[in-house]
């Protein structure tokens, strides 16, 4: 079952990590991506650049310039994993956790040219 960790934190408290915090972060990080890739479970993993969103909602003309879409929190990147279980992706979750990020754990479909999707699980767990 294919998961979604969607990372959420304040790009300004991001900015004033030092660089001992910033490091230590992105290490514990890269030992995440590389356990996952060595059982095969590691899809795309992707920080997302600072400050750059616009935010367009389709029922409308509605366009905001910004880094979020009416949040405290800003996506900052995200993580696809394949786990057996909700529980198992929030455990990823887990490794991958920062003071002040907020980890949204959603079951996605991967939708491949010539491929058929991979179902959104029915229930939670």
């Amino acid at each position: 079952m294919l998961y979604a960790i969607l990372i959420h934190g304040s790009e300004e408290a991001i900015a004033g990590w030092d660089d001992v915090t910033e490091a230590a972060l992105q290490q514990r990080h890269a030992e995440v991506r590389q356990a996952l890739q060595a059982e095969g479970r590691l899809g795309p993993a992707l920080r997302l650049a600072s400050g750059q969103a616009s935010v367009w909602r389709g029922d409308d003309d509605f366009v905001l310039d910004g880094p979020y879409a009416e949040t405290k929190e800003q996506l900052l990147g995200l993580y696809v994993v394949d786990c057996d279980s909700v529980a198992a992706a929030r455990a990823v979750a887990q490794g991958l956790a920062f003071e002040g990020g907020v980890f949204e754990i959603v079951p996605i479909s991967l939708f491949l040219p010539g491929q058929l999707a991979r179902p959104v699980p029915s229930g939670g767990e």
